[in-house]
């Protein structure tokens, strides 16, 4: 099984990416947050230093575009070949509402004339390129003529999260839609949606025993053992956890200015782990209210001096 960590904004960048891998490891590719395209093709500086190979030594890394310009994507792509890069992913599924009130991410969907000419001219370059979608913008039904114009390409993998944009991450995946997509696609196949714990994954291995590949998002940002869980090849225990913390803590230190710029990235990034602990409604409250980088570090060690993680 390859298992792929799926991109989200502010979260999973190089920082991250980087104590997951050195403390545990189990993901086979990573995809970069999202890069939109500039006007001039160039990269912008945090752009830059998250897809520079000397930050992700080691790790198996694509840069995942989010455009509804066929020229800007293969503009980014020229740029990221600049830096050794050779498969590119595009974005079909944010469902934020920023982006797909400009057509872009799963509002793309909505114009499937124009996707299919899009998907032309980025597939004519010759390039390695996957697609992460959802399966419709206002419902599942809308999959059956996008799986169509998606079988017209020879697209690298198709990454599936079987949700609308109008869903955004609630109720549950659509797994009739994703079913008709292992029935009738002519691409690789990737599923993507509420893989959270080992039984999770076994479900899903059991209603598809077909698949080869999943990607994981929410579910590695709570308990980034996961990967290692489904692969049986590795635990998860409060030491582990907190060396991974304390990597991403100082790695952030390093670039952000302030200690509440911080505090507020941390935040992110802890709300998730905080999942993984039993009774930690109290502690969660304290570290929410925290006004400064003291008061917080105050909490989060009371976190993992004070409260034990869920038996896996």
């Amino acid at each position: 099984m390859k298992i792929y960590m799926a991109p989200m904004e502010g979260l999973t960048g190089y920082i991250l990416r980087n104590a997951q891998n050195k403390h545990f490891g189990g993901i086979d590719k990573f995809f970069t947050p999202f890069i939109t395209p500039a006007s001039k093709g160039t990269l912008g500086a945090k752009y830059k230093r998250d897809i520079l190979p000397e930050n992700n030594m080691g790790i198996s890394l694509v840069p995942q575009i989010l455009t509804d310009s066929a020229k800007g994507f293969i503009t980014m792509c020229n740029v990221f070949k600049e830096y050794g890069y050779d498969e590119f992913n595009m974005n079909l599924g944010c469902p934020s509402g920023t982006v797909v009130s400009k057509g872009r991410g799963a509002g793309f969907l909505r114009y499937t004339d124009k996707l299919d000419t899009f998907l032309y001219d980025i597939f004519d370059s010759g390039m390695d390129i996957s697609v992460k979608t959802r399966i419709g913008f206002e419902n599942k039904e809308e999959f059956y003529a996008l799986l169509e114009i998606y079988n017209k390409y020879p697209i690298k993998e198709l990454m599936i999260h079987p949700r609308t944009s109008k869903d955004m991450y609630n109720g549950k995946p659509y797994l009739d839609i994703y079913r008709y997509a292992v029935e009738n696609s002519k691409n690789k196949l990737c599923y993507n949606g509420n893989i959270f714990t080992v039984e999770d994954y076994k479900k899903i291995l059991d209603a598809f025993p077909e698949t080869e590949r999943i990607m994981l998002g929410r579910g590695v940002i709570i308990n980034p053992a996961l990967p290692l869980l489904i692969k049986e090849k590795g635990s998860l225990t409060k030491d582990k956890l907190y060396d991974y913390y304390m990597d991403i803590y100082r790695g952030y230190e390093e670039i952000l200015s302030g200690g509440t710029q911080l505090v507020h990235k941390l935040k992110g990034i802890i709300m998730y782990i905080l999942q993984l602990f039993e009774d930690s409604k109290k502690i969660e409250k304290k570290i929410k209210k925290s006004k400064n980088k003291d008061e917080f570090n105050r909490n989060v060690d009371e976190l993992f001096r004070m409260y034990d993680i869920i038996k896996m």
